[in-house]
């Protein structure tokens, strides 16, 4: 499988436009783990191309992404999408399944995240940073339509800033 190495800010639009519909974001620890996203932005802080991700404490995710710091994010070069995987990418935890079997992996270049042949567009990131959210300091509007239902008031995200260390398309 060929991967045909881009400027991920060629494809800034196409990427910002994907992140309300979702992306995946991918670790891999104690096995692959991939869940939807919609929060994010592309990006530079301290001189480094940056892709930020918000995960919520109760995730599998999360686990994963503090114990190796690395990630990977996976999108449709088209906007379309595999409704059966983003059904269950975005409500099934990996603590209880294995979402392999819905997507087709492709080993990283650099990380050992891998990327989803399904979803071509691939931007592998190392964490350089990373910060729980502070409930007081969030807008009380916000937080009311975020953070108010019973399963969500005390689960709130870490914000993780990987550094890009490579992009590409799988052809």
């Amino acid at each position: 499988m060929a991967k045909e190495k881009i400027n991920v800010f060629d494809y800034a639009e196409k990427i910002n436009k994907q992140i309300a519909p979702g992306i995946l974001l991918n670790t891999n620890c104690e096995k692959f783990n991939s869940m939807v996203i919609g929060w994010g932005h592309l990006g530079v802080i301290w001189g480094l191309e940056t892709f930020t991700v918000y995960v919520r404490d109760s995730r599998f995710t999360k686990k994963q992404l503090d114990k190796t710091g690395r990630f990977t994010l996976s999108m449709p070069l088209d906007g379309s999408y595999d409704p059966e995987v983003f059904r269950v990418f975005g409500t099934m935890s990996g603590y209880d399944m294995d979402k392999s079997e819905y997507i087709t992996q492709v080993p990283a270049n650099v990380n050992f995240v891998p990327g989803i042949k399904e979803y071509p567009l691939t931007i592998e990131c190392e964490v350089i940073y990373k910060q729980r959210q502070d409930p007081e300091a969030i807008d009380k509007q916000i937080l009311r339509k975020y953070y108010s239902a019973e399963e969500t008031k005390d689960d709130h995200h870490t914000m993780y800033i990987g550094k890009i260390v490579d992009a590409y398309i799988i052809r």
